[in-house]
């Protein structure tokens, strides 16, 4: 924890992070902390079925499986649920709108809902054919500091990125009537081999990103691109109500136990709270809170202003001067989604069901698991956690959940680097995804692609394409009979 504490020293958070809340990780009744791994792989453990704890959805398995409310969330409150989930899956248009209430998309935009790259509330996939846009999966742009003042914001975590000058943070290529879409992402593969121990050959595809047709110039020639492709919603309230001190009890930055394993927390501003936090969710942990990740969305996805993001024009640089001055919405207020409307999709996304596990106590299912354990790969892919007690959403307090994650950010090799830092993380260096959901990934979303850019596209394939730290773990698939591999995917696929 040396190292982390310097970095918490440097920006004035030791106090910050540690607040807010008892610690949740107290002894069961056998005296074990609640976060200790199982060495008993005969039988599931208590309550392991229930991945969300109490709010777990147990009733919908099919196509709406992640969009059922948490089951432990009383009744007078899913209202503001489903208000929520209108809003979510309100398709924007452009200013002015029959309904002045869902205009100002725009005037560059990537979706025109939240539902569109988050189908079903499931996860994203690269784009099909590029020639309709990148929907559910975005390019971030940034490029190195240029400045004294660029370099200070990124050190006091104001900005954890420098935005390319002309095109921002991301880039938009959709535009509403009389706009000019930024450029659209051309998507390549080359195709390589890795052979397992055994003599299996899996095919990996590699992805080469560029972008075709800039309409504002060329961009600057540092510009670093990350794709991203959408997350599944299910159980991020949960993920919030973890202590942020168990989060960062297990970080360590300098691998002091030499296992091999680092872990370290992405320290971000937030918006909604005016102070550094722990980053915990993004695909590099680059938002403190579901408020702020909500409103950054809907300022750069869809161009839509918020208290928390009150450009009305969005992600437009100053370059961009007729975007700056095309129409925007919210029935000639400044915002185009007010805070009550903001509230409830934040309601909603926080109480988003994680679904109930299954065949928990199939013996290939828990063969399978002893093979996870074993592998590593709890390392980094925790298995439990308890969220707080004190923590102010009834529903979403004091529940023992099995999201497999740390929340940290771990170095993944070169191959899966996107060479673009974000705050703390490098550009090797990635958040621990949940795996809580991931067996039902197909039936939800269609698709069974996976990673940060969706490359690999299938289980198998997204374990293969780990390096950097969990380098041992993959080795230990790749020496494993194929019967074990199946075994492990039965597992997975049991989440």
């Amino acid at each position: 924890m040396g190292g982390l504490a310097a970095r918490l020293a440097v920006v004035g958070l030791a106090l910050v992070l540690v607040m807010g809340g008892v610690a949740a990780d107290t002894p069961d009744r056998n005296g074990q902390a609640v976060s200790t791994a199982t060495t008993n792989f005969s039988r599931a453990e208590p309550l392991e079925a229930l991945s969300g704890g109490t709010a777990t959805n147990r009733k919908r398995f099919g196509h709406d499986a992640f969009s059922e409310p948490a089951a432990s969330m009383s009744f007078d409150k899913r209202r503001d649920f489903f208000l929520g989930n209108g809003l979510f899956r309100t398709r924007w248009v452009a200013a002015p709108g029959a309904v002045g209430s869902a205009d100002g998309l725009g005037p560059l935009y990537n979706a025109q809902g939240c539902q569109r790259c988050h189908l079903k509330d499931g996860r994203g996939h690269p784009p099909d054919d590029p020639e309709n846009g990148a929907v559910s999966m975005i390019l971030r742009l940034s490029i190195p500091p240029q400045s004294d003042e660029q370099r200070r914001r990124l050190a006091e975590r104001r900005v954890l990125s420098i935005p390319e000058p002309t095109y921002g943070e991301q880039l938009q290529d959709l535009a509403i009537a009389g706009q000019r879409p930024e450029g659209r992402v051309l998507l390549t593969y080359r195709a390589r081999s890795m052979e397992l121990d055994d003599g299996t050959s899996v095919q990996l595809r590699t992805p080469h990103y560029t972008v075709a047709g800039p309409a504002y110039g060329a961009m600057h020639p540092a510009t670093m691109l990350s794709p991203r492709v959408a997350p599944a919603m299910i159980g991020l309230g949960l993920l919030e109500a973890i202590a942020a001190q168990d989060i960062i009890a297990a970080a360590d930055p300098d691998d002091a136990d030499s296992d091999g394993v680092s872990g370290k927390a992405n320290l971000v501003w937030s918006d909604q709270q005016q102070r550094v936090m722990l980053g915990r969710f993004g695909w590099k942990a680059a938002k403190a809170t579901i408020v702020d990740q909500s409103a950054a969305a809907f300022f750069t996805d869809l161009g839509i202003s918020s208290p928390l993001a009150t450009n009305h024009w969005g992600d437009c640089s100053e370059a961009q001067s007729e975007c700056r001055a095309g129409p925007h919405g919210g029935d000639g207020h400044a915002l185009e989604v007010s805070g009550d409307s903001l509230d409830k999709v934040v309601f909603y996304s926080r109480h988003l069901a994680v679904p109930e596990r299954r065949n928990v106590d199939d013996s290939k299912v828990l063969r399978g698991k002893a093979l996870f354990y074993a592998s590593g790969c709890i390392a980094c892919h925790t298995p439990k956690h308890r969220t707080r007690a004190d923590w102010p959403l009834p529903a979403l307090a004091a529940q023992l959940i099995w999201p497999y994650t740390d929340l940290l950010l771990h170095d993944l090799g070169e191959e899966l680097s996107d060479g673009r830092p974000e705050g703390e993380a490098s550009g090797r260096e990635w958040r621990t995804p949940p795996l809580w959901g991931i067996g039902l990934s197909e039936t939800v979303s269609g698709h069974t692609y996976f990673l940060h850019d969706g490359r690999a596209r299938n289980l198998m394939e997204a374990i293969l394409w780990h390096a950097g730290e969990a380098l041992a773990s993959r080795d230990a698939v790749r020496r494993m009979k194929a019967a074990d591999r199946q075994l492990l995917l039965d597992f997975l696929n049991s989440l």
